[in-house]
């Protein structure tokens, strides 16, 4: 049987999260406010925003988290020198 994938997973996981909703669960933690999130059953990636909702993970987005995250990184460790 052939499978049909979707952006999202298979059909069947898509038509689930659709009826359902999604199961998220957090895939990386970017500061302590902001987090990326993804679906346990069709693979959806989520993101908080500015004001604390979930939002598409798009390329754009994704970038801003990871320059984002070094900037935080970078101030956590600097302040962990200094204490």
């Amino acid at each position: 049987m052939k499978k049909v994938i979707t952006n999202y997973g298979t059909k069947l996981c898509s038509i689930c999260c659709s009826i359902f909703g999604h199961h998220f669960i957090i895939s990386k933690n970017i500061t302590l406010h902001i987090k990326e999130y993804k679906c346990v059953h069709c693979y959806k990636e989520v993101t908080t925003d500015v004001s604390g909702n979930l939002s598409e993970l798009t390329p754009e987005l994704q970038d801003i988290n990871d320059t984002l995250q070094h900037i935080y990184n970078k101030r956590q460790s600097a302040d962990h020198q200094v204490a």
